[in-house]
């Protein structure tokens, strides 16, 4: 791991050395041209004064670039490269060191291993839908809540609102711990239900694949519609008054009038939000982790469960068996199935293609 360590600071040495030297040709030329034309050629403290005045920027961003060289891009490439070796918990210093396999973890997931492929693709279909239901539940259940809230028949519209924002003042993982408590087989829920004599066994909230899965759901829309209410609170109040009157002017019903006006301005403005949540629910390391623990699991996934989502997965694959470079492999793809999505449906939108007008 040392040497691997080692080799990328040296390559990232030799490019900046390199960037360097091509600077230092390109200054040099730029000086023999000014020297050729007979113009004042800068002396090197007046290039160190220009730093603090003409180009001040550059000294500005020099140190958020080194910073974002050597905590973000370093590290995503030694864990690029980690994925093209077998650096596991059967492979690891000082009793034997990790060597390159070349591809062998992708095949593995798509055709060597059949557990490693049907974990996979079961992992990656249920973080599909979750990011699907995990943002479109909160997204429509939020704007419902937030046109109701607001709208003109509703009196105490303040004390509405900080009922809602009540919900999310707690932290979340405190709520998400205490829910995941409550809903164990001898938790709160399940006594309380039998105790009403509702039910005479406990239900098997988190042990179940399909109620687990529409727990972490349900519970995932108690903790995110109060922000989006908040959010589309916000949008809603600053929707020109004016556009309401001239519909109703023009005999636009209710129902006219929000699929006209307030749904096309709420997705124009919001639509980048959107798209920014639907990603972090594919990465919602938190509420499966703290709800299920990525349970219930099962014998037919590789080291997984029925609830996990990608990343719970290279969570447990890192942390819990040192399977580093298939956890590293899994890090690859989510990043390439994350940064597709984003790019593909963010360009689409109406915010970009309509930019800085609404209609």
């Amino acid at each position: 791991m040392l040497i691997l360590l080692f080799s990328i600071l040296t390559i990232a040495a030799t490019i900046l050395f390199a960037y360097l030297w091509y600077l230092n040709l390109k200054s040099a030329g730029e000086l023999c041209l000014l020297n050729a034309q007979g113009r004042h050629i800068p002396s090197f403290r007046e290039d160190l004064r220009s730093l603090l005045d003409s180009r001040f920027h550059i000294t500005l961003l020099a140190a958020p670039m080194i910073s974002l060289v050597a905590f973000t891009v370093l590290p995503i490439v030694f864990m690029v490269l980690i994925a093209f070796t077998n650096f596991d918990s059967n492979h690891q210093p000082p009793g034997e060191l990790f060597t390159w396999t070349g591809l062998t973890n992708v095949t593995d997931i798509f055709l060597g291993n059949q557990t490693k492929t049907h974990t996979f693709f079961g992992i990656f279909g249920w973080t599909i839908v979750w990011a699907i239901l995990a943002t479109f539940t909160n997204y429509i259940l939020g704007m419902l809540l937030a046109i109701l809230i607001n709208h003109k028949l509703v009196k105490l519209k303040k004390m509405w609102r900080t009922l809602f924002v009540i919900s999310i003042a707690i932290p979340q993982f405190v709520s998400l711990l205490l829910i995941s408590r409550a809903l164990e087989p001898m938790g709160a829920i399940n006594i309380a239900l039998m105790k009403l004599g509702w039910i005479t066994a406990p239900l098997p909230f988190l042990t179940d694949k399909t109620l687990a899965r529409i727990c972490v759901v349900v519970i995932n829309m108690w903790i995110g519609i109060p922000y989006t209410m908040l959010t589309l609170s916000g949008v809603l109040m600053n929707i020109p008054s004016d556009l309401y009157e001239s519909a109703e002017l023009d005999g636009a019903g209710p129902f006219r009038r929000f699929t006209n006006i307030t749904l096309p301005y709420m997705i124009f403005v919001t639509a980048p939000a959107t798209i920014t949540t639907f990603v972090g629910n594919i990465n919602n390391f938190n509420v499966i982790y703290l709800l299920t623990r990525g349970g219930p699991f099962a014998l037919d996934y590789y080291q997984a469960g029925k609830t996990d989502l990608l990343v719970t997965w290279l969570y447990k694959l890192t942390v819990d068996q040192h399977d580093y470079a298939l956890a590293s492999t899994i890090g690859i793809f989510i990043f390439m199935i994350v940064s597709t999505l984003s790019i593909t449906v963010y360009n689409r939108t109406s915010a970009v293609k309509k930019e800085d007008m609404f209609q």
